[in-house]
C-alpha cells in the first residue's frame, strides 16, 4: 500500500485505487452457515453508505464518539472504516452511557438505551437483512443504509494525529492504527494477495487487526470467521484449501 496512507480510510482508498474488484473481506457465521464475499469495490461502497448516514443523517463529526457494541462481522468492519472517513472515534465496547452515538447488535440493544444520543441496530442477519421489526428507539441500519449516496466525502479533513479508535483501554490516532497494522501485517508475514483466517473477536486489538486492518494494510485480504469453534478440525482445513488461505491468525 502507499507509504503515505496515514488513516484506516487511506487504506481503504489505496485499495481501491489498486484493484477494486480483488476479495477484502470474506466472512462465515458458522452457527447459521452464512457466506458473504466483498470485494474492495464493495466493501468501499458499503463504507461510503455508511459514511454518509453517519455524516449526514445522525450528524456525527470529527471528534464524536460511537460506542460500537457489534461483534467481528463483515458489518462491524464496514462501521470501523466509515467511522474513520468520517473522524468519528469507534470506541469498541464502548459505555453508550458517555458516547454520543451508538451502534448495536441484536445482543446489546438493553446496554446501548443508555445512550442519550442517536442509536442505531443491527440486526446482523444474512445478506445484511433487516430486523422484522426495528428495535423502539433505535434507527435500524438496514433500512436507513442503502438510500444513502454510493460516495464519500467528509465535510471537515480528518487528522491523522486525532483520536480514532479505543480498544483494550487505550486511545489511538488513525496514524498509530495503520503503523500498528503495518506492523502486524510484517510479523504475519503478510503481502498484496495474503489471505488470512481469523476467528478472533473484535473485543481487543489483536483480533481487529487480524480480522482487518493487518490485511488491509497489507495489500491482502481476510477469512473472517464467527463462530468457528463450530467448526471440525477437518472442515477447517477444508475451508483454509477452498479460501487459499495463506496465513492463520493464532
Amino acid at each position: 500500500m502507499n507509504a503515505t496512507d496515514r488513516t484506516p480510510a487511506d487504506l481503504l482508498r489505496s485499495a481501491l485505487a489498486a484493484d477494486p474488484a480483488r476479495p477484502l473481506v470474506t466472512f462465515y457465521d458458522d452457527a447459521t452457515g452464512e457466506r458473504v464475499e466483498l470485494s474492495v469495490a464493495t466493501f468501499a461502497n458499503w463504507v461510503a453508505k455508511t459514511a454518509n448516514l453517519l455524516q449526514g443523517d445522525l450528524a456525527a463529526g470529527p471528534g464524536d464518539r460511537l460506542a460500537l457494541l457489534l461483534p467481528a462481522h463483515w458489518q462491524t468492519a464496514v462501521w470501523l472504516l466509515a467511522c474513520s472517513s468520517v473522524g468519528v472515534v469507534a470506541e469498541v465496547g464502548g459505555d453508550p452511557a458517555d458516547a454520543d452515538l451508538v451502534v448495536s447488535g441484536p445482543d446489546t440493544l438493553e446496554e446501548a438505551r443508555a445512550c442519550a444520543g442517536e442509536r442505531v441496530a443491527l440486526a446482523l442477519r444474512p445478506l445484511g437483512g433487516r430486523f422484522p421489526q426495528a428495535p423502539q428507539g433505535f434507527a435500524d441500519y438496514a433500512v436507513e443504509v442503502p438510500s444513502q449516496g454510493d460516495r464519500f466525502a467528509p465535510f471537515a479533513p480528518v487528522d491523522p494525529g486525532a483520536p480514532a479508535l479505543v480498544v483494550d483501554g487505550t486511545e489511538l490516532t488513525g496514524a498509530q492504527v495503520v503503523e500498528r497494522a503495518r506492523t502486524d501485517a510484517a510479523q504475519h508475514g503478510l503481502g498484496a494477495g495474503s489471505r488470512l483466517l481469523s476467528g478472533l473477536p473484535y473485543s481487543g486489538w489483536h483480533g481487529l487487526s487480524a480480522g482487518l486492518y493487518a490485511p488491509l494494510a497489507a495489500g491482502g485480504s481476510v477469512v473472517l470467521c464467527r463462530h468457528l469453534d463450530r467448526l471440525s478440525a477437518g472442515a477447517l482445513d477444508k475451508r483454509r484449501e477452498s479460501e487459499r488461505v495463506t496465513v492463520t491468525a493464532p
